[in-house]
């Protein structure tokens, strides 16, 4: 009953846009997720006072806009609401199965797939759409040493009694390390602010604007960098000015970080900058500089690793915490399988995944007309695997409107390579499907 279908597997916002696509496009699909509820990270991986650093307008999507009384830069309860608003409004609640975990999926000779749940059920579908987001698989910091106070992750981070009363330092200079460290300065003894490398700091509003509203985001991305880099010398100043060290990169080269606000808690001493750790010992930490603090609570803002558990080790490699997918969702080689959403967009997720999703939904219909994985199609028409976890939205919406009008050319490089596979398969008495396994291996 389930080898017509696909699995989408995720209830996030990636996941409920795919679920919304595929209906649309007549293709049926079942729909699992792992928690109590939909929502994704907004229901489970974010902290009480958390808030969007995007903007309401760039963060919904694009045929959904949010409630007109919400404001700018809605809150983790706002967004959750606003995600079960989408999935009843748009239908989706139904086919979605909740409390079900994927613990395996792996291809069948016949291009389906079994998916093995945590209960021990296993089914048979079409094929696997993963949409498990990239905020859960924790990245911890190694710290030289034996610490013997509290050490916790960002995504465990809950509400500010999680700081209270402690002499704490946050490792990490991205969103999460920005918001930890301000509201250590509000609650904790003290608060301190490790960085081994300087990163790229932007207001979240200019000109009475959120940031990401403006149209700097339609420019190349040199002329990204150039407006941004006038913002932040007219706004924010030079960091060093902050106690904080320059960026080593280029903008965009590793995920801006919005937001000032702890900016303004180092300027009034309720937040001690501090260069990367050395070593540990006990309660005390020693820095790279040869400074030392001490400290009841480390929390380790980190990172994620982009990551697929549940499917055979190595068939879907991960790279410089980048997937090695073509498209931004098809892997070469495998024939039935799509990763939404393992890149992250520089602002809101709502405008590219829309209109991204609508496209995947035609890409996965063309599969059945396809001898090969379309992944393996892209590659072969010298498509390009991003050395980039991050997406220029101009970029993105750009190949996004250029990938509808160019499906006849993928019809046409599918043709090409069956023809050319079948040919050396021939040449070498091997069995097709045998051949191209080895060629895409």
């Amino acid at each position: 009953m389930w080898k017509s279908r696909l699995l989408i597997v995720g209830a996030g916002p990636v996941g409920l846009a795919m679920a919304d696509a595929l209906s649309r496009a007549g293709i049926a699909y079942d729909q699992v997720d792992a928690s109590s509820g939909i929502g994704g990270n907004w229901r489970h991986g974010v902290y009480a006072t958390a808030h969007v650093v995007s903007s309401k307008r760039s963060t919904a999507y694009a045929d959904y806009p949010m409630p007109a009384d919400y404001p700018d830069f809605p809150s983790a309860a706002q967004m959750l609401a606003y995600l079960e608003s989408y999935a009843r409004d748009r239908g989706l609640m139904p086919r979605i199965e909740l409390n079900r975990e994927v613990a395996d999926a792996r291809p069948n000779p016949d291009d389906s797939w079994t998916v093995t749940f945590s209960d021990g059920e296993a089914r048979i579908y079409k094929g696997v759409i993963i949409c498990n987001g990239h905020h859960w698989d924790r990245i911890m910091p190694e710290l030289p040493g034996t610490f013997s106070g509290r050490i916790m992750h960002a995504k465990d981070y809950r509400q500010p009694s999680d700081l209270a009363g402690a002499r704490v330092l946050v490792v990490g200079s991205g969103n999460s390390g920005c918001d930890l460290a301000s509201e250590a300065a509000r609650v904790a003894v003290s608060s301190d602010w490790s960085m081994r490398q300087g990163t790229w700091f932007l207001p979240k509003t200019a000109f009475g604007r959120p940031l990401t509203d403006l149209p700097i985001w339609r420019l190349p991305i040199w002329a990204q960098r150039l407006a941004l880099r006038g913002l932040i010398r007219l706004l924010i100043g030079d960091y060093r000015d902050y106690g904080l060290p320059w960026p080593g990169d280029r903008l965009f080269e590793r995920h801006p970080t919005f937001g000032t606000e702890a900016l303004g808690y180092v300027r009034q001493g309720r937040i001690r900058p501090r260069p990367g750790i050395r070593s540990v010992d006990g309660h005390t930490v020693t820095f790279a500089d040869g400074s030392t603090g001490t400290y009841d609570l480390i929390v380790a803002a980190t990172g994620y690793r982009v990551s697929f558990p549940f499917l055979p080790e190595g068939l879907v490699e991960v790279h410089g915490n980048v997937a090695q997918i073509f498209g931004g969702a098809f892997p070469a080689g495998v024939k039935n399988l799509y990763i939404i959403g393992s890149e992250q967009p520089k602002n809101g997720f709502g405008a590219l995944i829309t209109p991204a999703a609508v496209l995947y939904a035609r890409l996965i219909k063309l599969q059945d007309e396809f001898e090969h994985p379309i992944g393996s199609i892209l590659k072969f028409g010298r498509d390009k695997i991003p050395v980039s976890p991050f997406i220029d939205p101009a970029k993105a919406r750009r190949q996004i409107r250029w990938g509808h009008r160019l499906l006849p050319l993928l019809r046409l490089e599918a043709r090409i390579l069956a023809r050319r596979q079948a040919y050396r398969s021939v040449a070498l008495d091997l069995p097709p499907a045998l051949d191209f396994r080895q060629a895409a291996e």
